[in-house]
């Protein structure tokens, strides 16, 4: 997936004041400032009360849903453009002050603490993704793969970077 195609679906949320936040990869490359590697996807984390109006704007994009496992979470696809996997995330107070809560497969959930949000930003666009912290969390519970051992290695390059200053 490109990076003008990220933006594209990022404008599209933004018009509708959808609140996401970007994970997986293309957070990662937001924390680090810059594109680091190439990705099949984009990951969303988004507030599960946009839910509806996330997907309804995907399929205005020209995505159709491809895997659904809501309340876990839903994926979609465009051919030739990529695929965006939304993470619905329940908050229990408001959303700038709360704690969210992703529902698992085995009936568990996944947390999301009110330190669990960042920002950071890819050719000088700001872009909300999950903080380092939670980048490593979502990074973790199954086998991870090349990519994701790319990633994490970013994550410990910003962490040591954080350190030093």
């Amino acid at each position: 997936m490109e990076f003008s195609e990220v933006e594209r679906v990022l404008d599209e949320l933004d018009a509708r004041r959808i609140r996401y936040w970007v994970a997986g990869g293309w957070g990662v490359a937001a924390l680090a400032g810059a594109q680091t590697r190439e990705h099949r996807d984009l990951d969303l984390a988004i507030d599960a009360a946009d839910l509806s109006v996330c997907l309804q704007c995907l399929a205005s994009l020209g995505y159709s849903r491809e895997t659904d496992w809501l309340p876990v979470r839903v994926e979609y696809a465009a051919p030739g453009r990529g695929w965006i996997d939304v993470h619905p995330i329940a908050f229990d107070v408001d959303v700038d002050a709360g704690h969210g809560r992703q529902a698992g497969l085995d009936g568990g959930h996944f947390d999301y603490p009110p330190d669990a949000f960042a920002s950071g930003s890819i050719q000088g666009r700001e872009i909300p993704c999950l903080s380092r912290s939670q980048q490593r969390a979502f990074h973790s519970g199954y086998e991870p793969r090349p990519q994701d051992l790319h990633d994490l290695d970013k994550l410990a390059a910003l962490d040591r970077r954080a350190a030093q200053r």
